[in-house]
């Protein structure tokens, strides 16, 4: 029996979503299953998304954008919305017991050169990283 899921929801499920699904599924075990998806599915994963994450060691290259229809019948337990698009026309699942919204900066709109883009794209993976490894801390010490 596979173990209850953590949807993580953004728009376009091309940046925010996959840079947190990924990291929380690095910082957790097991016992936790992770997806993300969008209200809206961008139809991929920003490149500059691939490459901030590669440069922690997290591959997410084989990550595909998909809508959050594909959940409703999946045994959701917890929706983190990570833009507040997302947060507005997020559904209730079907056995949904937490519901947390922590919205960050879409990098995809950053501007400039490739680097100056990818300068964002880092900003806005650590910036996930505090909250979500803190967020699998808590999940974890709970578990015990």
């Amino acid at each position: 029996m596979k173990p209850p899921a953590i949807l993580i929801l953004c728009t376009g499920n091309s940046c925010r979503s996959h840079l947190a699904e990924s990291i929380l599924r690095a910082a957790l075990n097991d016992n936790f299953r992770v997806a993300s998806a969008g209200s809206k599915p961008a139809g991929y994963v920003h490149p500059l998304a691939i490459k901030a994450m590669a440069e922690i060691g997290i591959d997410i290259g084989g990550h595909h954008s998909k809508h959050l229809d594909e959940f409703l019948a999946d045994d959701v337990k917890t929706v983190i919305t990570v833009c507040g698009n997302a947060d507005q026309v997020c559904p209730v699942f079907p056995g949904q017991l937490n519901r947390h919204h922590w919205g960050f900066d879409d990098p995809a709109h950053a501007t400039g050169t490739e680097g100056e883009q990818l300068a964002v794209f880092r900003r806005v993976r650590d910036e996930i990283a505090r909250v979500f490894q803190a967020y699998a801390a808590g999940l974890l010490d709970a578990a015990k």
